[in-house]
């Protein structure tokens, strides 16, 4: 591992590029996520580049020269990638966030620490690499860039044990929907963005549901439709937006009257898409999340089989994302290990053993991989 010990600079330097830096990192993610939907749009492959392109040249102004060089070969590829001369692949995208996190990391450590240790030669090992990309030969781009990744994960050997390690989605977008149902995801993923701002929820909670519901629905033996799954990931809190948002925030107990007024949000989720006949099976789900196997949820009071499956699904992930993500009237939250022991603690009877056992088994392999 080599060693760097920046130039003293003034604190109001650093803290400038520190936010600087975050916020390019956290456009960077969002981008990609949109690539992922849209892999051929140019407006977003040239904002990447931009942001990139910003992060080299500010790491430039300080000094922070070691991971100069790296950055200056992703934005050559970057270049090509705007330019239409390559294609844009999950790997890059990948590649662009490892990079990151790397660059990310050093930075603060250099900010915090006064010095940052990093791995020049998996550095350079990575440079050699990708600047053999180019536009003439697009048939070893996704070799070269799973080599590149492999490199800085110090995992040589990954190439040839990828189906070992567990990988999320990079969005709650199915792929390979029609014209017609990918719009819809995308208008319900555009609206739960300010619903989520206005429940006090942290940003981004429908990709987090949606995503995690693709994960543990895949290890089923009869996976449900995926589409229908994000639809209700994305749409089962809109009627949270209709709320007094004293109640929606407030914390402590409810009165009986405020509590069935916030019960009554999912008739309301549940209306809003009732005249769009492709997301019948998604409406069931939102009208049924918060009902319990014991008959203790609300709004019918059903049990059992009479509840629908992706209902079972969104009950549990619903009440995880709450745990790591909304803060408690402690003002805490819990790790994800920690959220996972508490659903089986506290929720007993009124899950599904079907998919919390689904659950438990995909958050144990994914969080001790």
């Amino acid at each position: 591992m080599a060693i760097f010990t920046p130039e003293e600079l003034e604190s109001d330097i650093l803290n400038d590029l520190s936010e600087e830096i975050q916020e390019l990192y956290e456009a960077s993610e969002q981008t990609l996520i949109e690539l992922e939907l849209t892999p051929k749009d140019n407006e977003l492959q040239r904002a990447l580049f931009r942001s990139v392109h910003t992060i080299k040249g500010d790491l430039g102004l300080v000094g922070f020269m070691p991971m100069i060089e790296v950055l200056q070969y992703l934005e050559d590829i970057l270049d090509l990638l705007r330019k239409g001369e390559i294609q844009y692949t999950s790997l890059l995208s990948d590649l662009v966030l490892r990079l990151m996190d790397k660059v990310t990391a050093f930075v603060s450590d250099c900010i915090n620490k006064g010095r940052a240790e990093y791995d020049k030669d998996a550095l350079d090992a990575t440079i050699a690499i990708i600047k053999q990309i180019d536009a003439n030969n697009g048939q070893q781009h996704e070799l070269l860039l799973q080599k590149a990744i492999n490199n800085l994960t110090h995992r040589e050997d990954e190439l040839s044990h990828t189906d070992s390690r567990i990988e999320l989605a990079k969005t709650g977008i199915p792929k390979d929907l029609s014209p017609e149902k990918q719009g819809d995801l995308l208008f319900f993923r555009e609206l739960m963005r300010p619903i989520e701002k206005r429940a006090g929820y942290k940003e981004g909670r429908g990709d987090r549901l949606a995503i995690l519901a693709f994960y543990i629905n895949a290890l089923s033996d009869h996976p449900l439709p995926e589409d229908q799954l994000a639809v209700a990931c994305y749409v089962h809190d809109f009627g949270m937006a209709f709320m007094p948002n004293h109640i929606v925030r407030k914390q402590g107990a409810l009165s009986d009257l405020e509590a069935n007024l916030l019960r009554s949000h999912v008739y309301k989720s549940t209306r809003l898409i009732e005249h769009l006949n492709a997301w019948d099976e998604a409406r069931k789900i939102i009208m049924q999340h918060h009902e319990n196997i014991d008959g203790s949820g609300y709004p019918l009071g059903i049990t059992g089989d009479k509840i629908c499956e992706g209902a079972k699904l969104l009950a549990i992930l619903d009440r995880y994302d709450n745990l790591t993500n909304v803060e408690q009237e402690n003002g805490d939250t819990l790790s994800a290990k920690e959220a996972v022991i508490a659903l089986n603690t506290h929720y007993k009877g009124q899950l599904s053993n079907k998919w919390l056992r689904l659950f438990n088994q995909g958050m144990a392999k994914f969080l001790n991989q």
